[in-house]
């Protein structure tokens, strides 16, 4: 599809029509109410939250509004309502806005985040960023402790990052060695290959001399992270469930989490203030250097290209860790 159309003038956004499948249509741009904005989005980053409606379950109705599915957009505010005080057209932004595999869209301004000249042409996809953020926080890391870290993605990346930079003793676990290899740029201290379960627990209880970890940060989804998380937390630790858990019911060991005295952390946030908190503690490690995520955005598309970085964040190709759309 010919996308050179003026963007000034027209909505190019992407609607998936399908499991699998999508279509990118022109249409009116939107225009703000009262305190929204609207942003020409520079791009949107691909969330793993998406490969399940992707699929087509059948709860899921197609095709979706323009734009939807697309949470991790930033740009530059080209329109505001009458009744925004705090921004103005021109700003560099991070939104949480739910439209945005789209070239515009609109968000409440505060749900809008300025963005300093110090990130000045780097892609911000806020929420994971402040994801990261919020997560980090929730696991109460501090220097000297022992810190697993399963799931080495985007995610686990940048709380691998945050961990190493507040003093922590990082083991990182993933199936992947490409993973394992970022990990160890990224300060890990230790990798273990995601393999076999009795084997990662022996690995873990010698690297700790029997101790197991003070925090442990399950950022897959699954069962067998979830279960191998609580085996590697230490009496008293804390176990901080970060992985987005969304293809059905889990069982827990409730007998090993009560006789350790575990502390369980569910790491996900549903309040939208928390994520915007979350976006300014990113932009301020970001600006600080304590967090560089620029390494881990390793794959990029067109617009009308989100079905291959819908099918890439789902397959992880070779050193896959996060799609960005860019538009």
């Amino acid at each position: 599809m010919d996308m050179s159309g003026d963007r000034r003038a027209t909505l190019m956004a992407a609607i998936v029509t399908g499991p699998g499948t999508i279509n990118v249509v022109k249409g009116d741009l939107p225009l703000p109410t009262g305190r929204q904005v609207r942003i020409r989005l520079e791009g949107c980053g691909v969330c793993a939250s998406n490969l399940t409606p992707w699929s087509g379950p059948d709860w899921m109705q197609f095709p979706t509004e323009p734009g939807g599915l697309g949470h991790e957009g930033w740009g530059v505010i080209d329109e505001i309502g009458p009744g925004v005080h705090d921004l103005r057209i021109g700003d560099r932004v991070a939104a949480l806005s739910y439209h945005a595999y789209a070239s515009h869209d609109i968000a409440d301004e505060d749900m809008v985040v300025r963005l300093p000249p110090e990130l000045d042409g780097q892609p911000f996809p806020g929420e994971p960023l402040g994801c990261a953020m919020n997560i980090f926080s929730r696991a109460d890391i501090s220097a000297g402790q022992t810190v697993a870290i399963i799931g080495i993605g985007f995610l686990g990346a940048l709380l691998t990052q945050l961990a190493v930079d507040a003093g922590a003793h990082v083991i990182a676990i993933s199936r992947r060695q490409a993973s394992l290899d970022v990990a160890e740029r990224l300060g890990a201290a230790h990798r273990i290959l995601m393999d076999d379960h009795w084997r990662i627990i022996e690995e873990v209880r010698s690297l700790t001399d029997g101790r197991f970890c003070d925090r442990v940060i399950e950022a897959v989804g699954k069962q067998w992270p979830l279960d191998l998380a609580g085996e590697l937390t230490m009496e008293r630790g804390r176990l901080v469930v970060a992985g987005y858990h969304q293809d059905g019911p889990r069982q827990v060991n409730m007998q090993m989490w009560n006789w350790r005295g575990l502390d369980i952390i569910n790491a996900h946030e549903r309040d939208p203030k928390i994520y915007v908190a979350g976006i300014r503690l990113a932009i301020e490690a970001i600006a600080s250097k304590r967090l560089d995520p620029l390494s881990l955005y390793t794959h990029s598309y067109p617009l009308d290209r989100l079905d291959q970085a819908l099918n890439d964040t789902r397959d992880r190709p070779g050193n896959f860790l996060k799609a960005l759309v860019i538009y």
